[in-house]
């Protein structure tokens, strides 16, 4: 393969464009290089407000939550589009379409059977096509890349905590050109970096504004709230099936079991305290992983950018897809358990 001269060439391209990618990121710019590399953005677990001041009263429109009206629409427009195309011979969305439900509806019956599994199969599909489009979405051009400029002053407003004044030596932000309020994280602007002390003492400069950049978009799932409200409707609804399946009393023996001892007492809570693990592990292992996944893209295009996202790329995508599959799944057995008689 070496031989070939078309296989050389595409190896040599190859190495000048990682070799100019690695020299324009922030470890080039230790030595002089930094013309393709952007500050390092403002990292922080709660989602940020697109707007300076609320919406309506307190009420605030977030970066994910935008993210998860996209998310939504995407699955309404590819639902309207696959139905208005259906045929007897299907085409190839349809195929694909029909090839996953297959997949999961024969996925369901074999775990809680053919009666449970069609009823379990809604909830369990809906959650795994949210939960896959959600994080998919997150990786497009423009997630935390594009938004607004927060200001010097709102910066130092939200570190100003329980009347303690902010200490502005130590808070870094932004230098936009401009004087909008809308902004695109740029290239070659390493260096473009002050102190909050220095922009009060000495200015952001001519045609220049300092701040933050807050970002329109940001995955749905890299919000605790996204990922708390699925497992709460994901928890209460095997509840419901619980109770439905087994009655009012056969559901709640499983927690309150008073006839076989202090073992069945024991056991019970042990069963209670699991119901509410099971939301908190819900949350938090698709909040971390998504949220790491997020942060470990914006590290990469901040040290090597260009050609250093590539290969995370790819597994950010099949993260996002395996992290749906285990959500659904585990959705899936707790609902088959939660029906099942407790002897």
């Amino acid at each position: 393969m070496l031989r070939n001269p078309k296989v050389l060439l595409i190896l040599l391209v190859a190495l000048v464009v990682f070799v100019v990618a690695l020299a324009g990121g922030a470890l080039g710019n230790e030595f002089g290089g930094g013309f393709l590399g952007a500050p390092l953005p403002a990292i922080q677990i709660a989602a940020e407000s697109v707007t300076a001041d609320p919406v309506v009263g307190s009420f605030r429109i977030t970066n994910t939550m935008i993210a998860t009206w996209m998310t939504i629409l995407a699955l309404l427009l590819l639902t309207l589009l696959t139905r208005s195309k259906l045929n007897e011979i299907p085409g190839r969305l349809q195929g694909l379409i029909e090839v996953v439900m297959e997949f999961f509806l024969g996925l369901v019956e074999s775990v809680a059977g053919r009666e449970r599994g069609r009823k379990f199969f809604p909830l369990v599909m809906t959650i795994f096509l949210f939960v896959v489009v959600a994080n998919w979405i997150g990786v497009l051009p423009g997630f935390g890349t594009i938004g607004r400029i927060e200001t010097v002053e709102e910066v130092i407003h939200h570190h100003e905590k329980d009347d303690h004044e902010a200490d502005l030596e130590h808070i870094n932000v932004q230098i936009f050109d401009g004087d909008g309020s809308l902004a695109i994280l740029p290239f070659a602007s390493l260096d473009r970096t002050k102190t909050v002390a220095e922009v009060e003492e000495h200015g952001a400069g001519a045609g220049k504004q300092a701040g933050i950049l807050v970002p329109f978009f940001r995955s749905a799932n890299t919000d605790v709230n996204t990922t708390l409200a699925i497992a709460l409707v994901a928890m209460f609804m095997v509840q419901v099936w619980g109770f439905s399946a087994l009655g009012l009393f056969g559901h709640l023996k499983k927690f309150f079991n008073f006839s076989d001892g202090p073992i069945g007492v024991f056991v019970g809570i042990l069963e209670l305290i699991s119901e509410v693990a099971k939301v908190i592990s819900f949350t938090f292992r698709l909040f971390g992983n998504i949220f790491a996944g997020e942060v470990l893209l914006v590290a990469m295009i901040f040290l090597i950018p260009l050609v250093g996202i590539i290969p995370f790329l790819g597994l950010e995508l099949f993260v996002g897809l395996i992290q749906a599959f285990i959500f659904s799944m585990l959705t899936l057995v707790f609902a088959a358990s939660a029906t099942t008689s407790h002897h």
